[in-house]
């Protein structure tokens, strides 16, 4: 085993060795670039883009001539959120999201706010999903989008995506929805789920890193967007900039090997994270699931130990790479606003431990990250003057604390 034992693949994935491979050539012997229309090297590089764009529209049933590709998941939902915002002025000025969206897409939205844009944030259930019904009332006239994302990044929730797509249609709203978690992990289609706008990223499926895609409907409706960085008209003039060949090789190799293993990779994760899970509670006692029992993720656990601080957790267990809240927010000491928006209390987000199981995740890792939680928390628990009143029968929240 390579210590520490990486359990963060919703931060990121390592490079599948298959889709290194795929992108060797693209940097030294076929290195044209795909706008060079005059000459071999050109035309290679720009099938090899093809190619690739083909193989990441089949992941999520979509045609070729959707795909735009992008820098990664961040600029895929700032265009598809400022694109339509944009594009579609004059029909309205409302938008629609939750509170548990990636930054990526309520730092955007927070942007529009600003500019005079109106949106509303949806609240979610205790497992941090969307009720298609909020959705539906709260359409305005002056609606232009609703923003959803397919799977929590934090909490590994799956939303009701084909139920809201569906009420989008009725009413006549584009719909976006930001699959980096889901895409590869849970089947996608696009036209089943109603989805108009869709963000997708490699580096989530075992691609490079600064690569990434939007799905932008062609018909019923056509979508139409705003292009938010100008100059030479690439990707149907929605994005503009040299392509990224070999990245976007590589891309189109990762999600065809998705599609290939899925089925296998993600009952044998399920069991792995199950198997985790099981002997977590099994040893120990206060400590909860955060998001929902059986509508999430494959590979996502992510669990609060009471009467345990999650950075003191972390620290006792140096020999497993995990995260308490989501990289782009574990500098920030405030509890994780996913946590706070299922409504979980501060002290109980504070002690939240994300675990993210992956392709290369081990039978002998997870038996080895089993004793190191168990061991760690009864440690941090023996030293816990709080978790010993509880033990003792004393009800913590009816005791009066002195201030002195």
């Amino acid at each position: 085993m390579k210590f520490p034992i990486y359990l963060d693949y919703h931060a990121t994935t390592p490079v599948d060795p298959e889709v290194f491979e795929t992108m060797a050539p693209y940097f030294t012997q076929v290195f044209g670039n795909a706008a060079s229309r005059n000459h071999e090297y050109g035309w290679t590089a720009e099938a090899a883009v093809e190619k690739a764009r083909a193989q990441v529209a089949r992941l999520v049933r979509a045609s070729e001539r959707e795909l735009i590709f992008t820098s990664g998941a961040t600029e895929s939902n700032n265009l598809a959120i400022l694109g339509v915002a944009e594009m579609y002025r004059e029909k309205g000025n409302h938008l629609i999201t939750t509170p548990i969206e990636h930054k990526a897409v309520l730092d955007t939205c927070h942007f529009l706010e600003k500019k005079g844009y109106e949106v509303t944030y949806l609240p979610v259930d205790k497992h941090g999903r969307v009720n298609p019904e909020d959705v539906r009332a709260a359409i305005r006239p002056s609606t232009i989008l609703v923003s959803v994302m397919a799977a929590n990044n934090e909490i590994g929730t799956i939303n009701p995506i084909g139920e809201i797509g569906k009420i989008c249609k009725e009413k006549g709203v584009l719909f976006h929805s930001d699959a980096v978690q889901a895409a590869g992990k849970v089947p996608l289609d696009v036209e089943k789920m109603g989805i108009d706008l869709m963000s997708l990223s490699a580096h989530k499926m075992y691609g490079p890193k600064g690569i990434g895609a939007l799905y932008v409907r062609r018909k019923n409706p056509r979508v139409r967007l705003a292009a938010q960085i100008h100059g030479g008209g690439h990707e149907r003039g929605m994005r503009s900039g040299t392509l990224n060949v070999p990245s976007i090789v590589g891309f189109g190799k990762a999600a065809e090997i998705a599609e290939r293993v899925m089925g296998e990779e993600t009952a044998r994760l399920r069991r792995l994270r199950d198997k985790l899970w099981d002997a977590i509670r099994s040893e120990l006692d206060e400590v909860y699931l955060n998001g929902h029992p059986t509508e999430r993720l494959p590979n996502n656990l992510n669990v609060s130990f009471a009467f345990v601080e999650g950075e003191s957790l972390m620290m006792g267990m140096k020999e497993l790479a995990v995260s308490s809240g989501s990289a782009c927010t574990s500098a920030s000491l405030e509890p994780s606003y996913v946590l706070k928006a299922i409504g979980v209390g501060e002290d109980l987000a504070h002690t939240s431990i994300r675990f993210g199981l992956g392709r290369f995740t081990t039978e002998e890792e997870i038996d080895f990250a089993i004793q190191k939680v168990v061991s760690t928390v009864r440690k941090l628990r023996d030293l816990s003057p709080l978790y010993e009143m509880v033990k003792e029968g004393i009800d913590i929240k009816s005791v009066q604390w002195s201030a002195h």
